[in-house]
């Protein structure tokens, strides 16, 4: 059985039967049936119909915030994620039409010379469960509008979020053929990967599970998209506003207890602003409040397993054995144990410690001093990951020059764990491969057709 505990009592939430082999089996060939139809239709209909199932989700909100809680722990107060999700969908929406046209070269007495984007045909989407409508919406907007059907495998922490999103896209008119969320096991998922039961597969995961995706997938020449993991580095430099750059980067730290996709999980700051910076942030972790995040006043709710809470609380004791010290007190945080890890920042860290080499995706950062930009970019670039970067300065032009220097997916300045729809998602290293949303978006979830016709 696929299982939810829910992290707020260890209790089983909810359990889903996996499909078999041959029902998965099925469930592909109606989406492959069913794609050619859903592409002939006009692109304009398919704009409408995934933002009417927006929508949808929209007036489903209410209900959903509490759902989420239950399943992977993040506190109502924050009332969920449509508004990301929202914005990403109907950014994709709008710009398509425009994203998707030909390119034409000749339309003369002699020749039509023209490129077309044309769907892959179906798409496998593999969610993630941290922020599991929004990192859905990504793919599944823009696979569905540019003539793909789709198919959704959601993480096995939030397994409501696939029946939200069904019920949701086919309230609106979207076939239950053209979008379906299966509840498939891992060796089935691979099966089907490696017999090329799909056109194009979107990952958004741990190293790990990108790792099985590639060998899923060899020799199929099947397209992968993968996001797999960071360790995001922000930067402050001598002219950052303070306020502001302490503010961000340890809400970016902390927020959703750490479990962000590009959420600031090692800072840097220059010399001369370091223990300003360092008794700002201690003063704001000491103000957040752990508990049960269906109650209104919770700032920080468990995460999603309590084995998740487990590996941090080995790589902060490995750092402070290491020389490390923490400076949150634990009196603080009561309820510590179980999934519910207190927040904790770390000084005196350094690159040899774990907890600043290997992704946390948790409620702990360390900080570090530099004493200059050279510095600062050799410790962003000694990682294994390449997601995002945030750099703090009233420079653009020192920000861009830095950004230049770089190895990663997106530079924010000045602000930090966001996506722009605008801009390509995208990493480089163990973070993976590929990009979604914007423009590239599209271009990842179709393929180039060229026409060269000769006229009589």
């Amino acid at each position: 059985m696929i299982t939810c505990i829910s992290p707020i009592d260890g209790s089983v939430l909810v359990e889903r039967e996996p499909l078999s082999a041959d029902d998965a089996a099925s469930a592909v060939a109606r989406a492959r049936v069913a794609q050619t139809a859903w592409a002939a239709r006009p692109l304009a209909e398919r704009i409408e119909l995934v933002r009417a199932a927006v929508a949808n989700i929209g007036a489903m909100n209410d209900e959903i915030v509490p759902e989420l809680a239950k399943q992977m722990g993040r506190p109502v107060r924050y009332g969920g994620e449509f508004g990301g999700f929202e914005q990403r969908a109907l950014h994709m929406a709008d710009i398509a039409e425009d994203a998707l046209a030909p390119i034409e070269v000749e339309d003369s007495d002699s020749f039509r010379r023209v490129i077309k984007r044309v769907p892959h045909g179906i798409v496998l989407v593999v969610a993630p469960w941290n922020y599991p409508y929004m990192t859905a919406i990504n793919t599944i907007a823009p696979a569905l509008i540019a003539g793909n059907t789709v198919m959704l495998k959601h993480a096995s922490q939030t397994p409501l979020v696939g029946e939200r999103l069904a019920k949701a896209f086919h309230a609106a008119g979207i076939p239950e053929d053209v979008f379906q969320n299966v509840f498939l096991d891992h060796t089935t998922t691979s099966a089907l990967i490696a017999a090329r039961a799909f056109d194009f597969v979107n990952f958004t995961g741990s190293v790990g599970g990108g790792i099985a995706m590639e060998q899923a997938a060899a020799g199929t020449f099947t397209g992968l998209g993968l996001e797999l993991g960071g360790k995001d580095p922000g930067y402050v430099m001598d002219d950052a506003n303070l306020d502001a750059a302490v503010d961000t980067l340890i809400d970016g730290a902390m927020f959703n207890s750490g479990q962000c996709c590009c959420g600031i999980e090692r800072i840097y700051v220059v010399e001369s602003l370091y223990d300003e910076f360092v008794a700002k942030a201690v003063k704001i972790v000491e103000g957040y409040k752990l508990g049960n995040p269906l109650d209104a006043e919770t700032t920080m709710g468990p995460m999603a397993q309590a084995r998740f809470a487990d590996m941090i609380r080995g790589q902060i004791a490995e750092a402070v054995d290491a020389g490390a010290k923490t400076l949150i007190n634990p009196a603080l945080f009561p309820q510590d144990g179980g999934a519910y890890l207190m927040p904790q920042i770390l000084v005196d860290v350094d690159h040899s410690m774990r907890v600043m080499r290997e992704e946390s995706f948790g409620p702990v950062v360390g900080i570090m001093k530099v004493k200059d930009d050279a510095e600062a970019i050799a410790l962003m670039n000694d990682s294994a990951f390449g997601l995002t970067a945030s750099l703090w300065t009233q420079d653009t032009a020192r920000a861009e020059a830095i950004a230049d220097q770089i190895e990663t997916g997106t530079v924010f300045m000045n602000r930090a764990d966001y996506l722009d729809p605008a801009l390509c998602w995208t990493g480089c290293k163990n973070t993976g491969r590929g990009g979604g949303l914007s423009v590239i978006g599209f271009q990842n979830l179709t393929r180039p057709k060229s026409y060269h016709l000769k006229k009589a």
